[in-house]
């Protein structure tokens, strides 16, 4: 039976100059409303032990529009400062229930530049969208279609560090789940391969990062030479940047290819429950983890089989998948890393991240 889905849908489009020097107006004023409402939640909380609602935030922000120091807010459409409130509200209360950190601030610098627009604030007409505040549809380029007869709920405009403007459409879906089929998989996430099948099957990890890494030092010792506040920085950050989306945009686009592919072939999907976070610390392998992207491998694994009727396990990290042998179940004492493939005392000859992702699969299975 299908369901009905959220679902982003995210284009690239080529603003005017007026609709830049819009946009990048309301980028500021959405980061300043963010940060100036967390400093006055942050005094709340540390002076008088008092949480401050969204509603409190919503009547500081209407008061602050009313005085001359930021009489500006009132420039740009009020509703991506009102969502930039929601999402504050929202880390607070990941914060208090203790699933995320405490809220930071916004920096110009380094925070994703973007505005949340709803329903009230733009115009969608015969298949083209008009923002408040601008005075003609945004230029996009649509690289698929939407689905039919989709009526956009919430539009978010960004800017990335490479200076490209986006336009994520939120709309309504349904989707149909996929037939069910008899298979079921584990994987072994790795660096040498980037997941490795309980089949027998290696999925080469591409290096993105790694084959762009010359091109990438040159560039950032380029930006390095280049003085501070000068045009040339600024160029020579942008060609920085480039490199980056570009290793980015590569790595995200082999990622949905491999897990459209394990989701459509798998009735169930078994992965370890790997702490991404905690590996980074090992300095010896954290960029090529950050290279890998199991993370962000695991989310498009998880939002896909909901999305089309699959299956996806997890099993504990602790979990000695390549200690185990998955002939025998015989358990090792020891399995350096360097070690690739070894035989058990049964007979069977292993390869290493094969026997792991077999165990994985046996793991999951039996846990379910």
């Amino acid at each position: 039976m299908a369901q009905i889905v959220k679902r982003a849908y995210k284009y690239r489009f080529h603003p005017t100059p007026e609709q830049a020097e819009e946009l990048a107006r309301t980028f500021g004023c959405a980061r300043l409303v963010y940060n100036k409402a967390l400093e006055e939640r942050t005094r709340a909380y540390t002076l008088e032990g008092r949480r401050v609602s969204y509603v409190e935030s919503s009547a500081a922000l209407t008061e602050w529009k009313r005085g001359d120091e930021l009489a500006f807010l009132n420039d740009v459409s009020s509703v991506p400062l009102q969502q930039a409130l929601r999402h504050l509200q929202a880390a607070f209360s990941n914060f208090f229930a203790k699933r995320a950190k405490y809220p930071t601030f916004k920096s110009r610098k380094k925070s994703r530049a973007s505005a949340e627009y709803t329903r009230s604030a733009f115009k969608w007409r015969n298949g083209t969208l008009t923002l408040a505040k601008t005075d003609a549809p945004l230029d996009i380029v649509w690289s698929r279609p939407l689905p039919e007869g989709a009526e956009p709920s919430t539009v978010t405009v960004s800017r990335d560090s490479a200076g490209r403007w986006f336009v994520s459409i939120l709309v309504e879906e349904q989707i149909a789940p996929l037939d069910p089929v008899d298979t079921a998989v584990g994987v072994d996430a790795g660096i040498t391969a980037l997941a490795t099948l309980s089949t027998g099957e290696k999925i080469v990890n591409p290096r993105h990062e790694r084959a762009d890494r010359r091109k990438l030092a040159k560039a950032q010792r380029a930006l390095a030479r280049k003085e501070k506040g000068s045009s040339n920085r600024a160029k020579a950050r942008l060609k920085v940047a480039r490199i980056h989306a570009r290793i980015a945009d590569r790595r995200t686009d082999f990622l949905h290819k491999l897990t459209t592919r394990l989701v459509r072939e798998n009735q169930t999907v078994v992965i370890e429950d790997l702490t991404v976070r905690t590996m980074m610390k090992n300095h010896s392998l954290a960029r090529a983890i950050s290279d890998a992207s199991w993370r962000q491998m695991r989310t498009m694994l998880e939002y896909k089989a909901a999305w089309y009727g699959r299956e996806l396990l997890a099993v504990d990290r602790w979990f000695p998948s390549s200690k185990l042998c998955s002939a025998c179940g015989a358990l090792q004492e020891k399995m350096p890393l360097n070690v690739r493939e070894w035989e058990c005392a049964c007979g069977a000859v292993h390869d290493r991240d094969v026997n792991a992702a077999k165990n994985i699969l046996a793991a999951g299975l039996a846990e379910r």
